[in-house]
């Protein structure tokens, strides 16, 4: 004979824009899930974790100004490969344009 458990449960309430709740249950539908479940789950991750189940950060001045510099990166134009190489070599350390040149040269590298 098979005993069944009822768990007390409370009602959880939150305030989210409709399509964001409709794109989000299409999500959870694909993978079995409803709102209910979801939230669930993040709530036992919460607890399991004792934090967010994730990692939340908000960049310091030097990550958004390396975040700027990435995404110049792909504006930038060059009028030959040589002028590409030789703006790459600007950027590099002294040691990594030292290593290039002599590979250009055709020596070994140490």
């Amino acid at each position: 004979m098979t005993t069944l458990v009822t768990l007390k449960t409370t009602d959880v309430r939150s305030r989210i824009e409709p399509d964001l709740k409709d794109r989000a249950s299409e999500v959870l539908a694909e993978c079995g899930l409803n709102l209910s479940d979801a939230i669930r789950l993040f709530l036992r991750q919460v607890v399991a974790q004792q934090g967010l189940p994730f990692e939340v950060k908000t960049p310091n001045a030097i990550t958004i100004a390396a975040m700027r510099d990435a995404r110049s990166i792909g504006n930038a134009k060059f009028g030959s490969a040589q002028e590409l190489f030789d703006d790459l070599e600007k950027a590099a350390s002294p040691k990594a344009r030292k290593s290039a040149k002599k590979q250009r040269q055709g020596k070994a590298i140490p």
